[in-house]
């Protein structure tokens, strides 16, 4: 039976391995990155990388899938009770101001670019990256926005067709610029924070009380 010190010096090995590809895959790609590399940068025998992983392609499913659990969590583990003091634009723009800044980093817009790129290789993986990232938004959001038409502080009789809208209005702008002009564009934390907010207010002069 294992001691706990073998299985502390194996999972060091295992965050090793997976630190490794994250810098390996995301700068070369999944072509470009072999299981040499990958064992040199990790400093273990290729063996080990095979034993914890059995193949590059398990690696990389590995990879990109803890890379964006840990994105939605990072952005969910930051909900709060939605607007309690009523101010609805308030609430909104400090979530999408939350969610660009967990969205609109190099880190994970090249993890985006790099499984665009790998669609027809790897599909499952391309699901998981919507699924754990647009798609957990926007459920999060149908709750927010059911709430606060229950609440009678907005206007929004499908719910999760509220949050899309919403959801879409922070994110398209700063995305497709940032991933087709490259980290040059990520905007600043303060331009971030003022699109957050004119995002919220047009979001909520469409859908508030009273406007339709």
């Amino acid at each position: 039976m294992a001691t706990t010190n073998e299985l502390s010096r194996s999972e060091r090995k295992r965050r090793a391995i997976l630190a490794a590809a994250e810098a390996l895959f995301l700068r070369n790609g999944y072509l470009g990155t072999s299981m040499d590399e990958l064992a040199e940068l990790s400093e273990v025998s290729k063996q080990t990388v095979y034993a914890h992983f059995g193949s590059k392609e398990s690696l990389f499913v590995e990879l990109v899938s803890s890379m964006t659990a840990a994105a939605g969590d990072g952005l969910h583990d930051r909900d709060e009770r939605a607007a309690l003091d009523g101010d609805v634009a308030g609430h909104l723009a400090r979530y999408a101001a939350d969610e660009l800044a967990v969205v609109m980093t190099p880190r994970v817009l090249k993890l985006r670019r790099l499984v665009i790129g790998e669609v027809e290789r790897f599909p499952d993986l391309a699901r998981a990256l919507y699924e754990n990232g647009p798609e957990r938004a926007i459920r999060s959001l149908a709750v927010t926005m059911a709430e606060f038409t229950d609440r009678g502080l907005l206007a929004a009789d499908d719910p999760v067709e509220a949050a899309t809208t919403f959801n879409w209005l922070v994110m398209g702008a700063p995305m497709n610029e940032a991933m087709l002009l490259g980290d040059e564009a990520i905007p600043d934390v303060a331009a971030l924070q003022r699109h957050a907010a004119h995002a919220a207010r047009v979001f909520v002069a469409a859908y508030g009380v009273g406007v339709r």
